[in-house]
């Protein structure tokens, strides 16, 4: 039976979805499509993702095409209690709710594996990891972010991958979008829900310049922040410095600080020792997928009392100075906000029920391992955002395509 917190929070919900189904234009053509010809009918899809509205839409058209869906959190606190109760009066088996403990939240996902999936839609790993563990046999899975594809690609090194996975973060549709400008955006919502500050004037590091910490990057300087980014890779520290922004080690950045977000996908960005460098009311928040870019352990350890002063904002005493953690040290955008904007899933929620299809035709081919997203199916994903927007591209040529083909032409 499906666990969730609040079954009568369903009409609420509906709201929500209804919202986000009129920003997903691409998902919702592919799900008219696809519901006539039921190309996933009978099959068992599991998915471990953030039960928020824009994963509804996503849920709702793997239903339509046929299939049926059974969905646990990826995070404990992403769930939107009111979506996942619309979603199980729809029919699909959930099993979250916002404010999981470990324990629990690792039951949803035995809970998701014990329907049998046949295919397998994550974000994070942990769905993909358990699988691995039980011994889950599948037909292939997806991976939704840029962590997931670390463990999926650790995992395939170490010949543990027993399956085909496609990394569906490493779509030019997904991450190019989805990482920069939904990440970018969403991150400081959270953070201006949390905290109600100001931006403008605000010194805010950013730790990591990938796609995410780019966008991040990026979207603090337009609300006029000035920014400083650590970074570990001299290619992007080097992008960053190139982008217009002061590039220093996080010893030096963590002395003058008043907002600290982690965006690196690695553990303990955050230490001790920067939490001491810090000044009176420096504001830490994560935008990676784990709560382990900030060391929250030695904060607590550090700190001679905590409260809370606003929701998913804790005040930690240190003495002589008081720091500010948000959400718990993890993803801030879908803990202390709604996540990404529709407008961006549409395109990364495409690619996932695409990739489904894809996995359902051509899986029994495809070798274990982690693999790309179709190219054919990301230019497809971005010609259908396009013509939702009412915009139109040029098309190749016979000559042209001919020219670029060839090698004859040089120099006349």
């Amino acid at each position: 039976m499906p666990k969730i917190k609040d079954p009568s929070l369903a009409s609420r919900g509906e709201l929500k979805i209804g919202w986000a189904r009129t920003r997903m234009p691409v998902l919702s053509l592919l799900r008219s499509e696809y519901g006539s010809k039921k190309p996933l009918q009978g099959k068992r899809v599991g998915a471990g993702l953030h039960v928020t509205k824009e994963t509804a839409v996503l849920v709702e058209a793997l239903m339509s095409a046929g299939a049926s869906v059974s969905v646990c959190a990826s995070n404990p606190l992403s769930t939107q209690d009111d979506v996942a109760a619309r979603l199980v009066d729809e029919g699909a088996d959930v099993y979250a709710w916002k404010g999981m403990n470990n324990e629990e939240y690792y039951w949803a996902v035995n809970q998701v594996l014990a329907s049998r999936p046949e295919i397998i839609l994550d974000d994070g790993g942990d769905l993909t990891v358990a699988a691995i563990a039980s011994n889950v046999q599948l037909d292939g899975g997806c991976e939704e972010t840029t962590t997931g594809i670390i463990r999926a690609r650790a995992l395939e090194k170490q010949g543990k991958l027993r399956f085909p996975l496609i990394a569906v973060n490493d779509a030019e549709t997904k991450w190019e979008f989805d990482n920069v400008y939904g990440t970018g955006q969403s991150a400081l919502d959270g953070i201006i829900r949390a905290t109600n500050i100001l931006l403008a004037g605000k010194t805010v590091v950013v730790s990591g310049y990938g796609h995410v910490g780019r966008g991040i990057a990026n979207r603090a300087r337009g609300m006029g922040a000035e920014v400083i980014v650590t970074e570990v890779s001299p290619v992007n520290a080097l992008k960053a410095r190139m982008d217009g922004f002061r590039v220093t080690k996080m010893d030096e950045a963590a002395k003058i600080g008043d907002l600290f977000i982690t965006a690196t996908g690695n553990k303990s960005v955050i230490t001790e020792e920067h939490f001491r460098l810090m000044k009176d009311g420096a504001v830490l928040a994560n935008a990676g997928h784990f709560n382990v870019e900030i060391d929250v352990n030695a904060l607590e350890k550090i700190a001679e009392s905590k409260r809370e002063v606003r929701d998913f904002n804790v005040e930690y005493d240190l003495g002589g100075k008081k720091l500010f953690l948000l959400a718990e040290g993890r993803l801030i955008n879908l803990t202390a906000a709604e996540g990404h904007p529709s407008e961006v899933m549409d395109m990364s929620f495409s690619n996932q029920f695409l990739s489904a299809l894809y996995l359902k035709d051509h899986g029994h081919e495809m070798k274990p391992g982690v693999h790309p997203v179709p190219r054919e199916q990301d230019e497809q994903v971005a010609l259908l955002k396009l013509r939702s927007m009412g915009i139109e591209i040029d098309t190749l040529t016979e000559e042209q395509e001919s020219y670029l083909g060839g090698y004859g032409e040089g120099t006349s």
